[in-house]
């Protein structure tokens, strides 16, 4: 038994890990998922490095921005909030290009233009045009590369670690919003002039090389392989990332199980034409859910007010009484480092184990008291500019960062999980898709208001905390009513968990039938395994 797999017996527990072959837990399935997620640290850096930017002297001189005027706070907003507008228009193109091209090269293509969209910011010079344009198009690839990284990730994945694997996602994301918030805070303390915030602007740029090089080294995805009729290919790709030989039993139920789900898919439908697609998402009660679960919890996931700190956290920590550029910069690099610590903690040792459902009801309660704190505090004790932050407002720091924590162990990774993880094969990037958008939809709408809110709503803002926090709590209801666990329960099976067959949900074990068939559909499946008999 390698020393990895060893590692995850201890850490994940579920039926999955407990029975299947060993070899699957290799390097390769982790450094796959890796090189996609360099798509996610350009999410969390792109847009983490401009809270810091647009408070920083020579940006503020050269954009005409002035500190506590609603007007330079509307346009500190329109220049944060382009990026976001472009995401969601990515986020919604991706769907049927990775249909069609592959997740791989999509993947590559992206990262290119993420790739210009910082060069534009970079040397937009104090113009507002090119700094514009280019957040939009930086914001496509971001966009996009949401919506593509966690289908890809999903979809090669194994099942026991498949939420370990797909929270990864969130991780890079806030992995590079550590990086982006310290290096703003390094460029604040050591240089001056227009470096401080171009330099930060154009090193955007380095996860997304990272996922073009790193991509193009990896395989496309097997299930997209596999609804190309490529079933050669499949099996090969299946073969290398599980570290299994072709004729192996796990092997041949994996695939088995693909071609049994794919066959099922298009029986109930037909081809797979765009209006094909949307009427099977949207008038099978089954699928309907699930892409309504899916967009619910991307819109929960903004209305904790999550992106409100990670892009606005300097602003907030001066509102709370750090009295410096320097200082609240610091503090939100300190902020970064608990958001990492935190997500590598719920990956390891609760996504897996404790499961998806659990996570989101506690986490909500959590958040919700956080951000209470945060807005009674700055409403009954508002700090003063010049005094001693009093031992009250420490706490309501420190009640930031526990809020950071609480994000982490639940609504950060888990609504990417649930909705890569959810959905049937064929609508599975289109259910990605319309997930993304929302998410990048509230998004903006949180970027963009949250300078105002907190010029406006009552002093310093507070009543933007008791807002946040007020969703934080409503979605402890919807998580207890409508949301299942699917921890342990591979992809092929989710239509069993919501309504759509009558197979069997249990995860499948070493000691079961090597080929499972869905008797409904037995005599629909049978050319296909003909086929693929001739073809293996």
């Amino acid at each position: 038994m390698g020393l990895s797999t060893r590692i995850l017996k201890k850490i994940v527990r579920n039926d999955a890990m407990a029975t299947d072959p060993e070899e699957i837990y290799g390097w390769r399935v982790l450094l796959l998922a890796c090189s996609a997620c360099f798509g996610a640290m350009s999410f969390g850096w792109d847009s983490s490095v401009i809270g810091g930017v647009i408070v920083m002297p020579p940006f503020m001189e050269d954009f005409g921005l002035k500190a506590g005027s609603v007007a330079s706070a509307n346009l500190a907003a329109n220049i944060v909030s382009t990026l976001q507008a472009g995401c969601f228009a990515g986020a919604l193109v991706a769907s049927p290009l990775t249909d069609r091209f592959g997740r791989k090269w999509c993947l590559i293509a992206v990262s290119l233009v993420i790739t210009i969209g910082v060069i534009m910011q970079a040397a937009a010079n104090g113009n507002l045009g090119p700094m514009y344009a280019g957040r939009f198009i930086a914001g496509l690839g971001v966009g996009a590369a949401s919506t593509i990284n966690p289908i890809y990730v999903s979809e090669n994945a194994p099942r026991a670690i498949r939420g370990l694997l797909t929270g990864l996602y969130q991780l890079f994301i806030v992995t590079g919003g550590m990086i982006a918030f310290w290096i703003n805070y390094a460029f604040n303390l050591h240089y001056t002039g227009k470096i401080m915030y171009i330099f930060p602007l154009a090193i955007q740029a380095l996860p997304a090389v990272l996922l073009c090089l790193c991509m193009l080294l990896n395989q496309e995805s097997p299930r997209w392989l596999a609804r190309k009729d490529r079933w050669e290919e499949t099996k090969a790709v299946l073969s290398r990332i599980r570290n299994l030989p072709p004729t192996h039993p796990y092997i041949q139920e994996e695939f088995q199980e693909i071609v049994d789900q794919l066959e099922h898919e298009r029986q109930l439908i037909g081809d797979a034409t765009f209006w094909n697609l949307q009427r099977e998402m949207w008038l099978i009660k089954g699928n309907r859910k699930r892409v309504l679960i899916s967009i619910t919890l991307m819109i929960c996931q903004q209305m904790t007010g999550t992106n409100a700190i990670n892009t606005y956290a300097p602003t907030i920590f001066i509102n709370l009484g750090l009295t410096s550029t320097t200082s609240s910069l610091f503090s939100t690099g300190v902020y970064g480092i608990v958001k990492v610590t935190s997500c590598v903690v719920f990956l390891l040792f609760m996504v897996d184990s404790l499961g998806r459902r659990r996570s989101l009801l506690w986490t909500s309660i959590a958040q919700g008291l956080a951000m209470f704190y945060i807005g009674l505090y700055v409403r009954i004790a508002p700090p003063k500019k010049g005094d001693m932050v009093p031992p009250a407002g420490y706490f309501a720091l420190v009640s930031i960062f526990l809020f950071a924590a609480f994000f982490q162990f639940g609504w950060g990774p888990t609504c990417w999980i649930y909705a890569s993880e959810i959905p049937t094969a064929r609508l599975r990037s289109q259910n990605v898709a319309f997930a993304a958008a929302t998410q990048w939809l509230f998004n903006f709408v949180v970027a963009r208001s949250v300078p105002v809110m907190l010029e406006t709503v009552g002093a310093y803002g507070y009543g933007t905390y008791l807002i946040f926090g007020s969703f934080c709590f409503s979605m402890f209801f919807f998580v207890w009513f409508f949301i299942p666990e699917t921890k342990g329960v591979s992809l092929e099976a989710m239509d069993k968990l919501f309504g759509l067959s009558d197979g069997p949900m249990k995860p499948l074990t070493e000691e079961e039938p090597e080929t499972r068939e869905i008797s409904e559909n037995k005599d629909a499946i049978a050319p296909q395994e003909k086929r693929i008999e001739q073809t293996a």
